[in-house]
């Protein structure tokens, strides 16, 4: 499915994405990450980065990706290590709702389904042209562990199916030291609420 685009700055971003990403802004995104993973120990406790360095230059993808996450804003760090598929898990962690990312209704049908004031994009399809997964709610929980996220805004999170059969699509944000879910008519869109999403290097 092809990422619809408008003429806004984030579909400029987008349209970015497409070109080849040379040797200095590779060696300039590894910088960057593994300042972030430096300055963030908390997020990753008994995780070397050499480790990590070494599985970036082994695959071009994995520098297209986290790069793309990097572009719409999402910051991305190690928040962790999945045992089953020996791979480190790369979240956005920025501290708000990716910028790059907002007024986004939830799905494909969503948007298709609205008459009136559609907007950009869709979150599910932008994610799936990012490279990146949508985090689930358990996912979300999980990384507001590693320190506050979405305290001025909120992201869409995967929503079960019988939920969204009915229309309806979940989100979530924190507020006074605390996770919230909530739900949304899948439709809708805020220029405060985004996406955030994970990929496993």
């Amino acid at each position: 499915m092809k990422v619809k685009k408008d003429t806004t700055e984030s579909a400029e971003i987008v349209e970015r994405m497409e070109f080849v990403i040379d040797k200095l802004e590779r060696d300039e995104l590894i910088t960057v990450l593994r300042n972030r993973f430096m300055e963030n120990s908390q997020r990753h406790k008994d995780i070397a980065w050499s480790e990590i360095e070494i599985r970036l230059n082994q695959n071009e993808d994995n520098i297209r990706v986290l790069s793309n996450m990097e572009i719409t804003g999402g910051e991305p760090d190690v928040i962790g290590y999945d045992k089953e598929s020996d791979k480190y898990i790369f979240c956005d962690c920025s501290k708000e709702s990716p910028s790059g990312r907002r007024s986004l209704c939830y799905d494909a049908q969503a948007w298709e389904s609205r008459k009136k004031n559609k907007p950009r994009n869709d979150a599910i399809t932008m994610a799936e042209f990012l490279g990146i997964k949508m985090l689930s709610e358990d996912e979300y929980r999980q990384l507001q562990k590693t320190g506050d996220y979405d305290y001025k805004s909120s992201s869409w999170i995967l929503t079960p199916k019988g939920i969204r059969e009915l229309g309806g699509s979940l989100f979530g944000d924190k507020r006074y030291d605390t996770v919230f879910i909530y739900h949304n008519g899948a439709e809708s869109y805020y220029a405060s609420r985004g996406f955030r999403g994970i990929y496993l290097v």
